[in-house]
């Protein structure tokens, strides 16, 4: 079986390290220290640790302040507390100045379970998205996680990174880079294509492996950096594959597959479907159940696999893109 690890775990971990590297690294919280893991850094550095109670926006507004006094602000709770209670706060006082503060939201999607639709986030990567100068990162797992948040500490700017509530297998080693704007091929193939972030990469590989076992060769890439997004690798995986399926855990609108609809629309019209929660909010149950019941299984991606085939046989790709030519670029 293999290796499970929680994202939220690796991310308090590695915030302890960082905190023992860097002395200007503070962290704040709202009440929730335990559940997104920052315990550790607040008992070890307690006067660079702050918890603001259930008060989201003062929160926002005082990383914006230490962040304008020169220190690096990571804010930690709920990924729909912080990106739905403190948005405008977000906006205006972090992204609009550029100021340099990392929110880092755990409990994302519908893996929350039992918290039920009131704490299930399946529009935060939308609304974070959607703000000029914000970077919006989901790793696939543990190690990756470790790479991302060691990359947020060193750049300079607004940084959203989402990670989950639940464990979910280990994909990389513990030396995988993170490098923003850039996806991986995790499995290669020729038939379609997969492009999903967070734990969707896995259930991706599984499905993969299902397929494969039937003759179908599915590329599977992992497109961590979901703003910049990687065009270029998922230009060329439509023109080399002739379909793309999106996959994340998170509505269907104003997300990954959004992203890489706008993408394909303009440059490489290839079929194309979106898998993820679409257009309504979660529901009370197990992660597991729920995973099944909104469709985000490798079942449920392989039998969208077979069908976004036929389209692909009954509709060939009218080639609009060039990797030797043409290089694509996303500003953030």
């Amino acid at each position: 079986m293999a290796e499970k690890l929680g994202t939220r775990d690796v991310y308090g971990v590695e915030l302890a390290k960082l905190g023992e590297i860097n002395k200007d690294i503070v962290v704040l919280t709202g009440d929730l220290a335990g559940s997104t893991k920052v315990s550790k850094f607040g008992k070890t550095f307690p006067n660079r640790f702050f918890n603001l109670g259930v008060a989201e926006q003062d929160m926002m507004g005082m990383a914006a302040g230490l962040a304008a006094a020169g220190k690096i602000p990571f804010v930690s709770t709920f990924a729909v507390f912080a990106s739905g209670r403190a948005w405008e706060q977000i906006r205006q006082s972090i992204c609009l100045p550029k100021l340099n503060v990392k929110i880092v939201a755990t409990h994302g999607g519908i893996t929350v379970g039992p918290d039920g639709a009131s704490h299930h986030s399946v529009e935060d990567i939308g609304l974070m998205r959607g703000l000029p100068n914000m970077i919006v990162i989901m790793p696939c797992d543990g190690h990756e996680t470790s790479a991302a948040i060691k990359f947020a500490a060193n750049h300079k700017g607004p940084i959203y990174i989402r990670l989950s509530r639940e464990k979910f297998p280990v994909i990389f080693d513990e030396n995988c880079p993170f490098e923003l704007g850039k996806a991986s091929v995790v499995r290669d193939g020729n038939d379609l294509t997969f492009v999903m972030c967070g734990i969707m990469v896995h259930i991706a590989l599984d499905a993969a492996k299902i397929l494969n076992e039937e003759g179908i060769k599915v590329r599977v890439i992992n497109s961590s950096s979901i703003k910049p997004l990687d065009k270029n690798l998922i230009l060329a995986a439509a023109e080399e594959t002739g379909a793309i399926i999106t996959g994340e855990e998170h509505s269907i609108i104003n997300g990954l597959g959004s992203a890489v609809a706008e993408l394909l629309s303009e440059n490489c019209q290839v079929p194309l479907k979106r898998i993820g929660i679409e257009d309504c909010f979660g529901q009370t149950g197990d992660s597991r159940d729920l995973m099944e019941h909104y469709g985000l299984t490798p079942e449920a991606l392989v039998k969208t696999a077979k069908n976004i085939l036929k389209k692909k046989q009954n509709n060939p790709s009218e080639k609009l893109y060039s990797p030797s030519t043409d290089t694509v670029l996303e500003q953030v």
